[in-house]
């Protein structure tokens, strides 16, 4: 069949063939195909039409790969891992971000899935629920040869279910095996408040930057020395005021210069050490941040790591808005949401496949060479100096609709030019 011609793709996605058996390896990497150049809902029976249009598979072969397939997830987001490590940050601090995502589905019988608070509708004054799969993900950072907003690729994903572990177990589980994958690394997790409570965990060599609220209760550091008074040494010293008080009597406020989501800013910030006594009983640095024009409400962080420059935690925490992008473009671009698999764990398979793929569409785009990472300017977008993950997507369907153009009809077809506009058009498709 043509999908045996499809080269760079296949050189890419034949690492995980160890993962499966020799059918399910094919099967696996049909599937790929057809995810990508699918121009419909992303069904299997979608997907299906894309792949094998002469059926010269059984279609059962492909609604079984999801729930019954004998593949591990785990598997494989410890071998995607292990390559986007390699291959971005082959040393020094692994930065992570985590968040949870809501996959809408239909269906009552849906494996894993439940009634869950939507985020995107919810506001301060309603809150919204929604049907679907919450799945908390953890995605390598990193800066692109374009600079700009940072990546979010994801290389690990838990399922929530109601009535089993919370989004803070699953969170320091997941954690856990990623700390296990490269024990000689040292990590920074970057997450928002909800999971500030994972600093009070012994999670190893890992640092965890996230919001604090403004009226945590924070202590002085404990008194040096020896206590003339019986018993155990003290764990913390005097109570401090509410941060909103702290930031209202500070006069000694430093300007600082970072880099927030691929833009320089200047912020006002005050930075000191302090005990979180309720969540843990190890110092963290917080920080205050101000805005010196004055327009902006301030802002509370801390880390775990209290030798951390203040600038470089605010640089961190800004970063982390790339996985609502990942998440954005996951279900609107690659339709993560749409498979309609329900039982066992072809749901929770194929929100994991979805998240997987867009980290190796990314990876296929960010090796090759700076003059072959093409994209388009189009007349609505004319300030456009930045290639997205769309661009990203559509080389490659521009790739596999040459090979299989070529497959079909010869080399001279894709230089005719009569196919040139015929590829954009499918290149743009989805």
């Amino acid at each position: 069949m043509y999908y045996q011609y499809y080269s760079t793709w296949k050189q890419h996605i034949q690492q995980f063939f160890q993962i499966f058996s020799k059918p399910g390896a094919e099967i696996f990497f049909q599937m790929t195909i057809g995810w990508v150049l699918c121009t419909t809902r992303r069904t299997v029976t979608g997907i299906f039409s894309f792949v094998d249009p002469l059926e010269k598979r059984s279609h059962d072969a492909y609604h079984r790969f999801f729930p019954d397939g004998r593949w591990l997830l785990g598997s494989m987001w410890k071998l995607l891992a292990e390559i986007l490590v390699q291959r971005f940050c082959p040393k020094g601090i692994i930065t992570l971000s985590m968040d949870d995502t809501l996959f809408h589905h239909s269906g009552r019988k849906v494996s894993g899935a439940g009634y869950w608070r939507d985020a995107v509708r919810s506001t301060h004054t309603k809150v919204v629920h929604a049907w679907g799969l919450n799945l908390l993900a953890t995605a390598l950072q990193i800066q692109t040869p374009w600079g700009g907003e940072p990546l979010a690729l994801p290389i690990n994903m838990r399922l929530h279910r109601k009535k089993e572990d919370t989004l803070i177990e699953l969170a320091t589980n997941s954690i856990k095996e990623i700390c296990q994958w490269f024990p000689q690394r040292h990590i920074r997790l970057v997450a928002d408040g909800f999971f500030a409570t994972l600093s009070g965990y012994e999670l190893g060599s890992v640092t965890i930057i996230s919001r604090i609220r403004r009226d945590a209760t924070l202590y002085e550091l404990p008194p040096k020395g020896k206590s003339k008074k019986r018993g155990r040494p003290r764990l913390r010293g005097k109570k401090l005021a509410k941060l909103g008080k702290i930031a209202e009597k500070v006069k000694d406020w430093r300007k600082v210069k970072f880099c927030q989501r691929g833009k320089e800013v200047k912020k006002l910030v005050y930075s000191f050490v302090a005990i979180w006594y309720s969540v843990t009983h190890k110092p963290v640095r917080i920080v205050i941040c101000r805005d010196p024009e004055g327009k902006e409400k301030d802002d509370y962080f801390f880390t775990t790591d209290i030798n951390m420059q203040p600038q470089e935690v605010l640089a961190c925490y800004a970063d982390r808005w790339a996985i609502e992008d990942t998440f954005k473009n996951v279900k609107q671009l690659l339709g993560a949401q749409q498979p309609q698999t329900y039982k066992g764990q072809g749901p929770e398979r194929a929100a994991g496949f979805g998240l997987w793929l867009y980290s190796m569409v990314w990876l296929r785009y960010l090796t090759k060479k700076p003059d072959e990472q093409i994209f388009f300017v189009r007349p609505w977008y004319q300030h456009k100096t930045t290639p997205s993950f769309a661009d990203a997507v559509a080389d490659l369907r521009r790739e596999l609709w040459i090979e299989r153009i070529k497959y079909m009809f010869g080399n001279s077809a894709v230089h005719d030019e009569k196919f040139k506009f015929l590829l954009e058009a499918l290149a743009s498709a989805a």
